[in-house]
């Protein structure tokens, strides 16, 4: 009778290759140097593996727990609790579409449905050619530029079904494609890398990480006491007092 069949689990998975191991020693030996405790580093180590593969794999999960010394278990307990660690290879591009509640009342819902058909794959699947996979997400943080796309982390804005498709069109075809905010698209394990914490060795890409836009600062505008463009003299709420001092109409 076989492990599979008794319902044992397999046996450990292989490691990397020695150079592969090697190297990615080295650079785990740097991100678990940075914490007091090794095992804070667990999630830039997942990060660190998704950049060798694409994906979080048993090899990956296996090299995780021999760095921090750590059972396989609870590495795999993180890995599958944050969504940002796949188990499965992603495109060069992953496409994810915010589906929460305000992207979907404004079409996230409409754009996710679309761009699985126009692609011809379903939720956390990858084209044939690579290029292309694509998962429904939660919240990004961006709801006042619903709904949103995001390609390897980094927004696309107030996007509609076409706008989406011409996206991930213009994506398979290698032309330039330019997130509303953030720096230019790298490759999905390129950018596993840069989330693990290692720097963005690409010319000028630091500086292009952009600020806040008009709806991002909308509320501090109208806390200030500020008219929102559009709307001369009105105000929706009382300058705050600048520093110290007592607000109008009350007491210290």
């Amino acid at each position: 009778m076989t492990n599979v069949e008794l319902g044992l689990p397999a046996l450990p998975a292989k490691p990397y290759p020695e150079e592969v191991h090697a190297r990615l020693a080295a650079d785990a030996a740097e991100l678990i140097g940075r914490y007091p405790q090794p095992r804070s580093a667990l999630l830039p180590l997942l990060h660190l593996v998704q950049a060798e593969e694409g994906f979080v794999s048993a090899t990956g999960i296996r090299f995780c727990a021999e760095q921090l010394d750590l059972t396989t278990a609870e590495v795999t307990a993180v890995a599958t609790f944050y969504t940002m660690y796949r188990r499965r290879p992603a495109g060069t591009y992953h496409v994810g579409v915010c589906t929460n509640t305000l992207c979907a009342v404004l079409g996230g819902d409409q754009i996710f449905a679309e761009l699985q058909q126009h692609l011809g794959i379903g939720n956390n699947e990858t084209t044939e050619d690579g290029a292309i996979s694509i998962e429904h997400i939660e919240c990004n943080a961006a709801c006042d530029y619903a709904p949103v796309v995001m390609v390897n982390w980094e927004f696309f804005d107030d996007q509609t079904p076409q706008s989406a498709k011409q996206l991930v069109d213009d994506l398979r075809a290698g032309r330039e494609v330019r997130p509303t905010r953030g720096a230019r698209l790298c490759g999905f394990k390129e950018t596993a890398r840069i989330l693990a914490g290692f720097p963005d060795e690409r010319p000028g890409a630091n500086d292009e990480s952009g600020a806040g836009g008009d709806p991002s600062l909308a509320g501090l505008r109208l806390a200030r006491g500020e008219a929102l463009p559009g709307t001369p003299g009105a105000r929706i709420v009382s300058p705050r007092p600048e520093t110290g001092g007592t607000s109008e109409g009350t007491e210290a």
